[in-house]
């Protein structure tokens, strides 16, 4: 699969994660947290760097950048290999996303609460990750496809107009 396709699947997962997390955050009251999960560890890194850590409302604008950032790199990884395996990589990716945002906060020094404070936060917090996996190799399955019928389309076109 081509790279873009797969950076431009990423970027979807990683929005469909992101915009799914933003609205079951509002509507649940176990819904994970991982903007405060976020916002916790850049808090924590810059302090180990000696910087000083913005104000609330721009922590969380830059948690939800580098979240987006981070999770489209991540989920281009299903579009490594064949595309026939895309969605089975893209789920993989979600679970294995998912499995770290409720297992590493602890051993890193993270607070557990926003991913796994519950049977139910730990469930949404790997399902979130699993979704975004799916919609990021479907959307590269789709442009590739797209493009595959654009080829044949103009190969098509090629000979009909050659045979005239």
């Amino acid at each position: 699969m081509k790279a873009l396709y797969a950076l431009e699947g990423g970027v979807a997962g990683a929005a469909a994660l992101t915009l799914i997390h933003e609205s079951i955050k509002r509507a649940i009251p176990g819904a994970p947290r991982m903007d405060l999960l976020g916002m916790n560890a850049l808090s924590k890194g810059l302090k180990v760097l000696g910087a000083k850590t913005p104000d609330e409302r721009k922590l969380y604008g830059l948690s939800l950048t580098g979240d987006i950032i981070s999770n489209s790199l991540f989920y281009s990884f299903a579009g490594i290999g064949n595309k026939e395996n895309a969605l089975a990589r893209g789920a993989g990716l979600g679970l294995l996303a998912g499995l770290g945002a409720v297992l590493l906060p602890k051993p890193f020094g993270l607070p557990e609460g926003p991913s796994a404070r519950t049977t139910e936060t730990k469930l949404l917090t790997i399902g979130l990750y699993v979704a975004g996996g799916l919609v990021a190799a479907a959307v590269m399955k789709w442009l590739d496809r797209k493009k595959h019928k654009q080829n044949k389309d103009w190969e098509q076109k090629l000979v009909t107009s050659s045979m005239a």
